[in-house]
């Protein structure tokens, strides 16, 4: 009898002491993402701003503003297309590229290895870099473009309302299209090798093989990817900042520079709030239905 007591004070005491191991961690990450979350709603409810510091419960004055703000709309249409544009060229271009090098090639490692070196680079200097790079007088894209042409050539990359898109599309595809081809070089490596060469003997087309081997191998790890860089896409900010601060106007701005520009230039730090919680609501319901969309294919 007291051999079971024992044991049973063994087994709680076991028990707390895993959950006193891990509480530092949990308390942390509570600190560091659980606090700011709730402030940051709290803020969105008060009015303050730089003229006003009222922290008084205020209502839904900010969160209805959301909906009359046209310039807001504006920027999540443009970040939405972005979206929709750059994350199936960096997926196709990052699969051509995984296609490449799962053959032998002399000095594999070190192409592998300069390949990734964008995606290593802080998106502030990818972005300073493009943005020099395009310059209309001493950009060497205007230049090698002349050459081309055979006369001077001066694009307005970064003002012209018409080129300035594509010029940013350049500059994010190939930060991280790096990111994209190191996840499916590592999957598409693991596609079962026998039912590869099982296809081509029966004189299975590539497309078939594709979509009948390939695809399903490698369709969990591709859907991790192309959440991670949908959700990344959806919230860009450095890379167009640096390069066009969301010029010409607001042609180039997304909700992220939107709501930076409404806090730390025209101060107005509760409204900021509330536009910085409906872009957390936006990623979240892409989350939850991206993870639904997973259990409903098992």
């Amino acid at each position: 009898m007291n051999a079971d007591l024992t044991l049973a004070k063994r087994l709680e005491q076991e028990g707390i002491f895993k959950y006193l191991l891990i509480a530092p961690a949990v308390l942390v990450i509570l600190l560091i993402g659980l606090y700011p979350f709730i402030k940051l709603i709290l803020t969105s409810f008060q009015n303050i701003n730089m003229f006003d510091q009222d922290t008084s419960f205020q209502g839904f004055v900010h969160y209805a503003r959301l909906f009359e703000d046209g310039r807001l709309w504006e920027s999540i249409l443009h970040t939405v297309a972005f979206t929709v544009v750059a994350l199936p060229l960096e997926l196709v271009f990052g699969y051509l590229l995984a296609l490449l090098f799962l053959e032998k090639l002399p000095f594999k490692n070190t192409l592998v290895a300069i390949i990734l070196l964008p995606t290593v680079i802080s998106p502030v200097v990818a972005g300073a870099t493009w943005r020099l790079m395009f310059d209309q007088r001493f950009g060497p894209i205007n230049q090698v473009i002349g050459w081309i042409a055979g006369a001077d050539i001066k694009l307005l990359w970064t003002i012209d309302p018409v080129l300035v898109w594509p010029a940013i599309l350049v500059a994010e595809v190939w930060q991280w299209t790096p990111f994209m081809f190191l996840i499916l070089l590592a999957a598409l490596s693991n596609v079962d090798k026998e039912q590869l060469e099982a296809a081509q003997i029966d004189g299975a087309s590539r497309w078939i093989t594709f979509r009948k081997i390939v695809l399903p191998a490698i369709l969990p790890v591709m859907f991790i990817a192309v959440l991670i860089r949908a959700l990344d896409l959806f919230r860009v900010f450095d890379v167009i900042w640096t390069m066009t601060q969301g010029g010409p106007g607001t042609r180039t701005e997304t909700i992220s520079i939107y709501a930076y520009k409404i806090a730390f230039r025209e101060f107005d730090t509760s409204y900021s709030s509330a536009i910085a919680f409906l872009l957390i609501l936006i990623l979240t319901v892409i989350v939850v239905a991206a993870l639904r969309r997973v259990e409903v294919a098992r």
